[in-house]
């Protein structure tokens, strides 16, 4: 059993790797990206969107983290 959860494992991982390398050789076109009037570096569409991801990876949690603080405080206030 642990070796068939293993090798699952192993083939999502492997799946989920070509999936990324298949995004990314297929988004090579250059974007230059213009936020309140300032305008970012030519990069790659794949590279942007790998960026997005990684920083909402890292906001979204510390934003439920601070959410979740919050409202455990005022839980506190109530009782």
């Amino acid at each position: 059993m642990r070796n068939l959860k293993r090798v699952l494992l192993a083939a999502f991982i492997l799946l989920l790797v070509l999936a990324i390398l298949a995004f990314v050789l297929e988004n090579q076109q250059s974007v230059s990206l213009l936020f309140l009037g300032w305008a970012g570096p030519q990069l790659p569409v794949s590279l942007v969107m790998v960026l997005a991801l990684l920083i909402g990876m890292v906001i979204g949690p510390i934003l439920g983290w601070l959410i979740g603080r919050s409202s455990r405080a005022s839980r506190k206030r109530l009782v």
